[in-house]
């Protein structure tokens, strides 16, 4: 039978060196925070997701960390 559909939810990863140490201040970048939209399974992986993507504000791979809605 087909489970609830609680299982796999929308989640936001967020990019943590951006918001830890401001990056985004100084003229040269741009203002923002790099986010990103994606699915997870709530059964296989509980804990937060951090995933390692490309952030456009920082111009390289950092680490994005699950945020709450």
């Amino acid at each position: 039978m087909a489970k609830g559909k609680d299982v796999r939810g929308i989640i936001i990863l967020e990019c943590t060196n951006c918001v830890r140490n401001d990056v985004n201040k100084d003229k040269k970048s741009p203002a923002g925070i790099s986010r990103y939209i994606t699915q997870k399974n709530r059964q296989n992986t509980p804990s937060r997701l951090e995933l390692r993507k490309f952030c456009p504000y920082c111009l390289k791979h950092t680490i994005h960390g699950e945020i709450k809605k």
